[in-house]
């Protein structure tokens, strides 16, 4: 049976809803289905503005959470709202922090299972689910049996942003109603880092370094010539893992997927892992001293040489263009 009713789970941020939101929302709206969105905050009407947009007709709020963690109210009003107005053929939920909390709680009180890490979604008379795994060398492809909703997490970057120039959804107000102990855990203190330039998730320019700049203070060199290019600096597993730079800014399978304009990978040997995050990228440029690293093999521009060399030299071309 086609797919006619679709809810997707839609994250505010700073005044309005996440990347990731509104890529699900524009894929979802694709399918001919119903789409209605679901979120918390208290900025309903700015929120039902950027959500009708792009495709959704309602937009269901729990309200202010004043300080909770999400995923306890809204996996509650959520299944409140299953059992007053009936199921959907499946429930949209990015791949977030938060995200995946709310579907994990979901999961358990509607008793249904989750599709996580998908990258690919396709209506063959029913949802139809892509997965990569081996490390992203292959994908499967994945449904639900038995009666919905179905819950699916998807990864950031898995879809295109699109807006369909809809009218502003109307805002249906739902309760978490009584969430027990686990609803009291309160966020005490939040942590924004500080940044400059462009999110790395969200740049046009991604400069990413990893182990083959030896030490961490070489990882100056990838900032700098990020910074003049307007982008942002990303790295490998192994240099975060070694303590070199935040977790903040890992691409990989389990760190963040990007898709810039150009990638810049400096001292990077392409491993698998790193490759699923960064390989949709438009244009990738590879700099590593070893002419058979894995990730010449994806590259459409290769340097063999060391980077302590090549990164100086661009640094300085780039200044004298100005």
């Amino acid at each position: 049976m086609a797919l006619s009713n679709i809810w997707v789970v839609v994250e505010p941020s700073n005044g309005s809803l996440t990347t990731t939101s509104l890529e699900l929302l524009s894929h979802a709206r694709n399918f001919g289905a119903t789409v209605s969105a679901i979120t918390w905050g208290d900025n309903a009407a700015a929120l039902a503005a950027e959500a009708g947009e792009f495709g959704a007709t309602t937009l269901y709020e729990v309200g202010d959470l004043a300080g909770a963690l999400p995923g306890v109210p809204v996996a509650s009003a959520i299944t409140a709202l299953v059992a007053s107005n009936g199921a959907p053929d499946v429930i949209l939920v990015p791949s977030s922090y938060d995200g995946r909390d709310i579907a994990g709680r979901l999961s358990a009180r509607l008793d249904r299972p989750v599709l996580t890490n998908v990258t690919g979604l396709s209506d063959e008379g029913g949802l139809v689910t892509e997965h990569p795994v081996f490390g992203g060398t292959q994908t499967v492809k994945a449904h639900f049996t038995g009666e919905g909703p179905g819950i699916v997490v998807v990864r950031a970057k898995s879809f295109v942003v699109e807006s369909s120039e809809g009218l502003a959804a109307s805002v249906v107000s739902i309760s978490a109603g009584d969430t027990g102990t686990a609803g009291t855990a309160t966020i005490v203190t939040s942590h924004v880092e500080e940044r400059t330039g462009p999110k790395l998730e969200e740049a046009a320019v991604v400069v990413a370094g990893g182990r083959g700049l030896g030490e961490a203070d070489k990882y100056a060199l990838v900032e700098e010539v990020a910074k003049l290019l307007h982008g942002a600096p990303g790295a490998s597993r192994a240099i975060v893992d070694a303590g070199w730079v935040p977790y903040s800014h890992q691409v990989g399978q389990t760190g963040k997927t990007v898709k810039p304009t150009v990638y810049i990978a400096c001292g990077i040997s392409g491993a698998t892992q790193h490759m699923v995050g960064m390989k949709g990228s438009k244009n990738i440029v590879a700099i590593n001293k070893d002419p058979d690293a894995p990730i010449f093999q994806i590259a459409d521009f290769g340097i063999v040489g060391d980077v302590h060399k090549v990164l100086p030299a661009l640094i300085e071309a780039l200044k004298a263009r100005g």
